[in-house]
């Protein structure tokens, strides 16, 4: 009798239950379609301003340089969104540099329209600026489809009718089975970890969407850059060899030579502005001033004793009257200690990590080879370790951001990136070397503090001239075929016969027919199961009179302490000048001893 009660109490009052539930739904329904018209709208100008922003970052080379065919190609690339209408790019003066319509009846604004956004009824357009730095090149546009409001407005009803008829339903089961208060609540618990594990799941979705977009930025913007630095690296290298030419007095031009080395600066500022495509995640405000190295690291050392542990031995060999660079000292800092931790983490058993300091000297020929270097006098800083090492394939993405051979959870893959950046901010270089199962070297190269802007010029005609070859024969071997070419190549030019070889079983065959060969220049570390020290032994072996110069990317210091070559022999380290190879190639083969 109680529940009958109840629910007849229940019956008379389904009047006022029901007006209060109509103006309930009412409500919910306006909200429903204001969030959703809300929430639509700010989601496509998010993907107009995206795209914009993308197309504005692909096209900075293309206007900087009046390349019209590469900015259409990547204006073109937009048509496989079909919800792209139209986009253009405009110049610095505001005229139409390349453009896409979808349709005929698309027009497009004929001069560069004020950046910013606008949504109309059927449309959205949004124009940005395309930045060099902090100087505007041009502009792009770009202009979206959106939904008819006829069509947002039936799928709001949609979702209106299915709101009302779930509230519908639950107010009748209410007022006929109110006794089952408790169950409801457990259902409504229930309901309430579903959503949230739903909202759980859509934010891991729409986080591996956004990773996928920035991978796809990456790719496009490496693509470019990478292309760029191919058209660029022909360039540095016919004007390096024309230098060189100009250099060795084979065109006594003055003025010739000050062109190319002004033509050589104008190329790597261009190779700057194509890296800026892949660093832009990666720029960060530095405060640099003159720093001694060598009391940066002195000063570092119970911090890295702390942070590596006992099972890691360090060592610091400092070189005599190091020369000053200018750079963030906090920065500096930072790098050292992140490529300590990172030997550390390769030494999971324990090890040795050697940091070198020294000065040095990179060479155009060197510059030419590698990006983003200018020749010219540095300090360097070799960080090795006695770990696992790195394949080539690894070596080749180490300075990638994100990228890191690491389980899930144990790195970002940001740290060598950032040290990278740093590097490249100050003006520097960064270079690895590495052997799988021997350990790596990473060498970070910081410019001298010092304003020296015609030393190139009392360099020339007042240098001695360089120790040159009787016809020697050199036995070359290098697994790399770009290091292999200059090394033979500059070989050659200094006046020695020169056979190459890419391992040890090759250099062996040869060093077999051949017996006019006077010296063996072999890389430390090659692969094919026969390194550079089994093969100088074995050549010696079968030809006792051949003599043995190595080379490596290792600090000296490093490789010396640890093992890897005894102590005496002949070694010139990576990378080495033209003049540094000629004297000690002429050095060893003048020498009475064998080594």
């Amino acid at each position: 009798m109680p529940i009958r009660g109840g629910l007849a109490s229940l019956w008379r009052s389904a009047p006022l239950i029901v007006a209060a539930t109509a103006v309930l739904l009412l409500i919910t329904i306006v909200l429903v379609v204001y969030s959703g018209e809300r929430s639509y709208r700010t989601q496509k100008a998010n993907e107009a301003a995206s795209d914009a922003r993308i197309l504005a970052s692909t096209v900075v080379a293309a206007l900087t340089f009046d390349d019209r065919k590469a900015a259409q190609t990547y204006v073109n690339a937009l048509a496989a969104n079909p919800e792209i209408a139209a986009a253009a790019v405009y110049d610095a003066k505001g005229a139409l540099f390349a453009s896409f319509r979808r349709t005929a009846q698309v027009i497009l604004p004929a001069a560069a329209p004020a950046v910013g956004l606008s949504l109309g009824g059927d449309r959205i357009t949004v124009t940005a600026a395309v930045l060099q730095g902090r100087s505007s090149v041009g502009r792009v546009y770009v202009r979206e489809i959106v939904e008819p409001l006829a069509q947002r407005y039936q799928r709001y009803a949609v979702i209106g009718v299915f709101v009302v008829m779930a509230a519908l339903v639950t107010a009748v089961l209410g007022i006929a089975q109110s006794e089952l208060a408790r169950t409801n609540r457990q259902l409504a618990e229930a309901n309430f970890s579903l959503q949230s594990e739903i909202a759980s799941r859509e934010r891991a979705e729409a986080a591996f969407r956004q990773a996928q977009k920035m991978e796809a930025i990456g790719q496009l913007t490496g693509g470019v850059a990478h292309d760029f630095n191919n058209i660029l690296q022909v360039v540095l290298g016919n004007l390096g060899l024309v230098e060189n030419q100009l250099g060795a007095g084979r065109i006594a031009d003055l003025r010739a030579l000050r062109s190319i080395q002004a033509a050589i600066r104008a190329a790597e500022r261009a190779a700057v502005l194509t890296r800026q495509l892949l660093a832009f995640s990666r720029r960060q405000p530095l405060e640099p001033k003159p720093l001694e190295v060598n009391k940066l690291i002195g000063g570092m050392s119970n911090l890295l004793h702390r942070t590596l542990g006992e099972t890691i031995e360090v060592e610091s060999v400092l070189g005599a009257r190091l020369w000053q660079v200018l750079a963030d000292e906090n920065q500096l800092e930072s790098a050292i200690l992140n490529l300590a931790v990172n030997a550390r983490d390769a030494m999971p058993t324990g090890g040795k990590l050697t940091i070198e300091t020294a000065n040095a000297f990179l060479d155009e020929a060197y510059a030419a080879r590698e990006e983003d270097v200018r020749a010219g006098q540095y300090v360097v800083i070799a960080v090795t370790d006695t770990g696992t090492g790195m394949p080539r394939e690894v070596i080749d993405k180490a300075f990638d951001p994100f990228f890191t051979t690491k389980d899930v959870g144990q790195g970002t893959g940001l740290g060598l990136s950032q040290v990278y950046g740093f590097i490249k901010q100050s003006g520097g270089h960064a270079k690895i070397y590495s052997e799988v199962g021997e350990g790596t070297t990473v060498k970070l190269y910081l410019p001298r503090l010092a304003a020296a802007a015609s030393a190139a010029e009392d360099r020339i005609g007042g240098e001695a001239p360089l120790p040159r070859g009787n016809r020697e024969v050199i036995l070359v071997v290098e697994d790399e075929p770009d290091v292999r070419d200059f090394v033979g190549g500059m070989l050659r030019e200094l006046g020695y016969d020169v056979i190459e070889a890419e391992n040890g079983s090759a250099a062996l065959k040869v060093a077999e027919a051949r017996a006019d060969i006077a010296l063996l220049f072999t890389d430390v570390g090659l692969p094919g199961g026969l390194n550079g020290r089994q093969l100088a032994e074995e050549a010696q072996r079968r030809r006792p009179g051949i003599k043995i110069l190595y080379t490596t990317g290792y600090a000296r210091n490093a490789i010396v302490h640890q093992g890897r070559l005894d102590p005496g022999v002949e070694l010139i380290n990576k990378p080495f000048t033209y003049a540094a190879l000629a004297a000690r190639i002429r050095a060893v083969l003048d020498a009475g001893a064998l080594h």
